[in-house]
């Protein structure tokens, strides 16, 4: 059996206006050792690959595959490898106001500043929907995707590991709101929206929107306005028009994230469906 590769050292810095006042890294290190330091916001990294050890709150830490290695703002960490190859990490640096906001959010009503436990959390469900955030926030070319995977998955951990966890407000039936957020999503499909724009539009928080949406349609906003796409896609099918013009007349990327959503919905490709 081949011996895993070992990781470099090679880090890359971003930002995301979905994730406003933070930045984002995806990282692998293999020599790297974090000297004591700390942040003004949260540090939330998660493991993708490898492991990491940590000194945290005058305990050693240890994060593998599928753990949060969660630091709180103000908190004096270290960092290194823990295995012979090194890890691999993505990682959010969130605000205090954006986490606390997100709680308030997710209550209904304002609550405190959030806090996360001290030591790793071992959740490979949040694990995986943080990481799959990540990859979408760094893709950049769905905001409204990558907003809704952002918050759903900062509000499972929250709601799951937070010390002063929030009540989730109940969600009431809002029919009209969520016919106007349809609106919106179908103006121009080929328009770029995030979720914060469709949920301003309607007065609600992005998380009640979300979680509206969801509740009453069955899909959440992103997944219901591909759905449209492709089902406008079908029209221009009939009418002949090429693959290519159809995906940018619909608002996908390019012809493959077309044909690739296209046939996980109906099971051909796009150009076989039209014979």
């Amino acid at each position: 059996m081949d011996k895993p590769a070992t990781f470099r050292d090679d880090a890359h810095f971003w930002r995301s206006p979905l994730l406003p006042d933070a930045e984002l890294l995806t990282a692998e290190y293999f020599a790297q050792e974090f000297a004591p330091h700390w942040h003004e916001g949260f540090s939330i990294p998660v493991i993708q690959s490898g492991a990491q050890t940590y000194r945290y709150r005058g305990s050693r830490c240890l994060a593998s595959v599928g753990c949060i290695a969660a630091i709180n703002p103000g908190e004096v960490h270290t960092g290194e490898r823990a295995t012979e190859h090194g890890w691999a990490y993505r990682a959010f640096y969130p605000s205090v106001e954006w986490m606390q906001q997100l709680a308030s959010d997710m209550a209904g009503s304002a609550v405190g500043v959030p806090w996360l436990p001290d030591g790793v959390i071992e959740d490979a469900e949040v694990s995986a929907q943080l990481a799959f955030a990540h990859r979408l926030l760094e893709a950049g070319s769905d905001p409204l995707a990558a907003e809704n995977a952002l918050t759903a998955g900062f509000a499972l951990m929250l709601s799951r590991y937070a010390r002063s966890r929030p009540t989730v407000q109940a969600i009431l039936p809002d029919a009209a709101r969520v016919e106007m957020m349809k609106s919106r999503l179908s103006e121009d499909l080929s328009a770029a929206i995030s979720l914060t724009e469709l949920a301003q539009e309607v007065g609600l928080s992005s998380f009640y929107a979300a979680r509206l949406f969801s509740r009453t349609t069955g899909m959440p906003p992103h997944a219901w306005r591909n759905q449209l796409r492709l089902n406008r896609a079908q029209s221009l099918l009939r009418q002949n028009l090429s693959v290519t013009e159809i995906a940018t007349m619909t608002g996908f990327a390019d012809q493959s994230h077309f044909t690739r959503h296209f046939k996980r919905a109906f099971g051909i490709a796009p150009g076989k469906w039209r014979v």
